[in-house]
C-alpha cells in the first residue's frame, strides 16, 4: 500500500508539500500540485483518514447504529439524530445491522477507523466489549437500549411502560394477559417483563409469556407469538405486544382466528410508533418520544465530541416517560 512518503518521492517534493497539498492548509504551485495529484493517482494512494481527522481536530461525521428502521421506532429516533446533528454542522452516517451480531461488529470495527467523531447504538448487546473499547478512543451514546451502565444512554423508564400498559388492561377486566417478549438480555424485554410482572403480581394473577428465536422481531414475530399464546391459552383475553410492529402480527393473527377486538381479547403496544394510528384498527400504544430521544442522544454526543478528549464529560443517563395512546384495540 502506498505511503505519503512514496508519493513524496515520485512528485520530487518534500512529505510536508504532499500532505499541504491534499489537505488545502497552505498554497501549493499548481503546477506542483498537479505533479502531486498525479502521483497520487498513479500509486492509487488512499489517505488515512483517522489521521487527517485527528489533524484537523474532527471530521463532522457521526454514526447511528440501528438493530432495524422501517416500522419501528428506530426510523423516529434516526431522524431525531440527524435533524439535531444537522443543526450543529455535523453530518449523520446510518447503519442497520438488521438485529444480526456480526453484522454490528463489523460495522463497528469499520466505523472506529477513523469515519466518524463519534456513534450512537442501540445495541444488540452481544458486542458490549468491542462498544466499551470503541468508547476509550470517541464518545459513545446509547440510545433505547443501555446494555452498559458505564457509558452514556438515552432511554425509556420500560418498567412503568410494562406497569401501565398491564395496570390499563387489568382495569379493562382482563384476566389471561399474555407478553409478547423478547431476549432477557436487551434491556427494553428485561424491564417491560418487570413492569407486567409487578402489575400481574398485585392482583395475584398468572404470567402468560412467549419468546421465539428470531433476529428481527417484527410483525411475523408477533404474528407466531400470538398463534402460539392462543393455541396453549384458551382464555386469553388481552395481548401485550413488544413493539407495533409486533401488534400488526397480532392483529392479523386475531383476524384469521376470527376474534373480535377488542370484544374477545384486548391488545397493547409497548413502543408506539405513528403507524399504530393508522391502522385499519387502531393500536392502543405506549408512544414513546423517538425524534425527541434521538435529538437528546446527538445533542449529548455532539458536546462530547466538542469538548475533546482532554475534557472527558461524565456519564449520563437520560430516562424518558412514554405516554399511554388508547385507541381502538383497548376501548
Amino acid at each position: 500500500m502506498a505511503t505519503l512518503k512514496d508519493v513524496a518521492k515520485l512528485a520530487n517534493v518534500d512529505i510536508s508539500t504532499v500532505s499541504r497539498a491534499l489537505n488545502n492548509t497552505s498554497y501549493v504551485h499548481p503546477e506542483t500540485k498537479k505533479r502531486i495529484m498525479k502521483a497520487v493517482k498513479e500509486l492509487s494512494y488512499k489517505p488515512n483518514v483517522l489521521a487527517r481527522g485527528l489533524r484537523q481536530g474532527k471530521l463532522n461525521t457521526i454514526a447511528a447504529v440501528m438493530p432495524m428502521l422501517s416500522f419501528s421506532v428506530f426510523d423516529e429516533v434516526v431522524s431525531g439524530i440527524e435533524e439535531a446533528a444537522r443543526r450543529e454542522g455535523f453530518a449523520t452516517l446510518i447503519v442497520n445491522t438488521g438485529g444480526d451480531e456480526q453484522a454490528e461488529k463489523e460495522s463497528l470495527e469499520k466505523l472506529r477507523n477513523g469515519f466518524v467523531d463519534g456513534l450512537i447504538i442501540a445495541g444488540t448487546g452481544a458486542n458490549h466489549r468491542l462498544v466499551r473499547d470503541i468508547r476509550t478512543e470517541m464518545p459513545v451514546v446509547q440510545v433505547i437500549r443501555r446494555l452498559d451502565e458505564a457509558i452514556s444512554s438515552v432511554v425509556v423508564d420500560y418498567v412503568d411502560v410494562g406497569q401501565r400498559a398491564t395496570a390499563h388492561l387489568l382495569e379493562k377486566g382482563c384476566t389471561h394477559i399474555g407478553l409478547i417478549n423478547g431476549s432477557m438480555k436487551i434491556s427494553p424485554y428485561a424491564e417491560r417483563y418487570e413492569g407486567y410482572r409487578k402489575a400481574l403480581k398485585k392482583k395475584k394473577l398468572e404470567e402468560i409469556t412467549t419468546e421465539h428465536d428470531s433476529k428481527l422481531r417484527g410483525m411475523k414475530y408477533g404474528y407466531d407469538c400470538a398463534m402460539e399464546l392462543l393455541a396453549e391459552n384458551k382464555k386469553l383475553d388481552a395481548i401485550l405486544a413488544a413493539t407495533d410492529a409486533q401488534g400488526i402480527g397480532v392483529l392479523r393473527a386475531l383476524k384469521e382466528k376470527k376474534l373480535r377486538v377488542p370484544d374477545d381479547i384486548r391488545v397493547i403496544s409497548m413502543t408506539g410508533h405513528r403507524v399504530g394510528d393508522m391502522l385499519e384498527t387502531s393500536l392502543t400504544s405506549m408512544e414513546l418520544p423517538g425524534a425527541e430521544i434521538g435529538a437528546h442522544a446527538a445533542e449529548m454526543l455532539i458536546r462530547e465530541i466538542n469538548a475533546g478528549s482532554e475534557k472527558q464529560q461524565p456519564v449520563q443517563h437520560l430516562k424518558f416517560q412514554a405516554v399511554l395512546a388508547e385507541r381502538e384495540t383497548t376501548a
